[in-house]
């Protein structure tokens, strides 16, 4: 039985060629992330707190935080770049770099109380050849006193949003997202 179906997907083989049918490679687009920044900017700050969330969630499982954070909004984006002089950032910001701005409202839980955080986020973005690609993020956190001042901005590419921000651009070049 095995030589004949060896035989048979031979011969259909040589048929195949003979008469010039082929099969097309399935190939995959390029992209599937939106090339204009404000739509992707726009379906990327929709999803972003479910990505954060799901980031804290994992952080979480490795250590045991007490007052949890979840990211309830992202939203309110800013496309107006700040002008960056050539000293600033050369090792790390390329001049197609796209900047947003966007803010995050948090909530952290405590046995007796929450407490709403509003966050905001400077986000530097690059268009490669694979795609849209995060170059780095600063996040300014605010303090959980209203009186304090708020605090420095910080560079939080390896924190929550950078993560999440980075894990949505690849389900996005992955054709995943709804």
């Amino acid at each position: 039985m095995g030589k004949n179906l060896s035989r048979i997907s031979r011969y259909l083989g040589v048929l195949l060629v003979i008469f010039g049918i082929n099969f097309p490679a399935v190939s995959r687009p390029l992209s599937s992330c939106p090339e204009d920044l404000n739509l992707l900017v726009d379906r990327l700050l929709s999803d972003l707190p479910g990505y954060a969330n799901r980031v804290i969630t994992r952080s979480q499982i490795d250590q045991k935080l007490s007052t949890p954070v979840f990211v309830i909004i992202a939203g309110r984006p800013e496309f107006a770049p700040l002008p960056l002089t050539a000293s600033q950032y050369s090792g790390q910001i390329a001049d197609d770099t796209q900047q947003v701005f966007f803010t995050t409202l948090e909530r952290q839980y405590s046995k007796n109380r929450s407490v709403s955080l509003q966050n905001y986020h400077w986000l530097f973005l690059t268009k490669t050849g694979e795609g849209w690609r995060l170059v780095t993020v600063y996040s300014q956190l605010a303090s959980l006193e209203p009186a304090q001042v708020p605090l420095p901005p910080l560079e939080t590419s390896q924190g929550t949003i950078g993560q999440a921000v980075r894990l949505w651009l690849r389900d996005c070049e992955a054709g995943t997202l709804r």
